[in-house]
């Protein structure tokens, strides 16, 4: 059997890393051994490694006592097989660990999809479990595959961001205000509430070296350095969307607007380092709530149904990925030090806004 190779980190030191080296296990009756071809390395996954705990994020791929092994999108290979309906040469895309190998045990076959059913996964949210046949796959694209590694995941929180917030009348307000508003999943919003609510006045936060960036996509009626709180225009009330988890943020826009911030979610960590995002918001503004994309897709899965929603998400991804072949170029990287020091960057926040990397080993 092949070499198994997988990227570690230290929980309670993100900045820690080291690759580990073991024999790729053999498949047992009912497994698939997958090869990962390619992933995604973004300030997403970073988010899912500080909030691995609370969220079970590290639950997915065991690792040894106080290390973690990051969840990742991206695309496999069938490369042994011991299931009869799954065979040796088939492509797969989806919830994948920083490795070279993975074995899954599918189950819920179908045409275009299946679900992992390894006992220790069961626990968590059923979307993580998911593995496209790309063979049937109608979303998928070969020549977009390092588009979907990098925005789809992403996307899709957007897409649900958006439906929540439009089934709640956006809270009443004619404006949301989005922080880290370079992140893809920020942009996605943002793309997402531009057709489908543009009376909706958007609103970017950013660092000062992004505005340039963030201006150019053209996704915000207004762009607003971290530093430069006075610019801020809200007419009436707003929403705030937090992507950054920045508590220093959170206070200043609330300083700004006081009472008329009325709802703030939770939903990335981008600014993990800089304080929890509860801290330092005065006690008489809203209670800031999280987000949790598996909670959303389910609530709008039960109102249009599973062909419905895919639908859906396939009609505003369309749209998105074209738009955003023009923002971000793609960096496709190899091997476990090129893998170790583009994490780094993204936990320390050095990763460029208009550069995506896909990892390969």
């Amino acid at each position: 059997m092949p070499v198994k190779r997988e990227m570690m980190v230290r929980k309670d030191a993100l900045e820690q890393t080291a690759i580990n080296e073991t024999i790729a296990p053999e498949p047992k009756d009912g497994e698939v051994l997958l090869a990962i071809e390619a992933f995604a390395l973004t300030a997403n996954n970073v988010t899912y490694a500080v909030v691995g705990e609370q969220v079970k994020y590290w639950y997915f791929f065991p690792a040894p006592e106080g290390w973690g092994i990051v969840p990742v999108w991206g695309h496999a290979r069938v490369t042994a097989s011991r299931h009869p309906d799954i065979a040796v040469g088939e492509r797969v895309y989806g919830y994948l660990p920083m490795a070279t190998h993975l074995i899954v045990a599918p189950g819920k076959v179908s045409a275009g999809l299946f679900r992992d059913m390894t006992t220790h996964r069961q626990p968590m949210a059923a979307v993580y479990n998911q593995y496209r046949r790309l063979a049937a796959d109608p979303a998928h694209d070969p020549a977009r595959e390092d588009a979907r590694m990098l925005f789809e995941p992403l996307f899709l929180t957007s897409f649900l961001i958006d439906d929540q917030l439009r089934r709640q009348d956006w809270h009443g307000t004619g404006s949301v205000i989005l922080t880290s508003a370079s992140s893809k999943t920020a942009m996605g919003l943002a793309h997402v509430a531009r057709a489908s609510s543009p009376g909706i006045r958007r609103i970017g936060l950013t660092s000062e070296s992004n505005i340039a960036f963030v201006e150019q996509t053209g996704l915000y009626d207004q762009v607003v350095a971290y530093d430069a709180f006075d610019a801020l225009e809200v007419a009436g009330t707003a929403v705030l969307v937090d992507f950054a988890g920045n508590a220093g943020v959170l206070a200043d826009v609330h300083a700004r607007l006081a009472d008329r911030l009325v709802h703030i979610l939770k939903v990335g960590v981008t600014h993990h380092d800089e304080g929890g995002a509860d801290a330092g918001v005065a006690t008489a503004g809203p209670k800031p709530v999280w987000f949790f994309a598996p909670d959303a897709a389910a609530t709008l899965i039960g109102a249009i149904g599973q062909d419905g929603f895919q639908t859906a998400v396939a009609e505003r991804w369309h749209a998105f990925v074209i738009d955003a072949d023009g923002w971000v170029t793609v960096d496709r990287q190899s091997g476990g030090e090129a893998m170790q020091r583009v994490w780094r960057d993204q936990v320390a926040g050095r990763a460029k806004p208009d550069i995506g990397y896909v990892m390969r080993w």
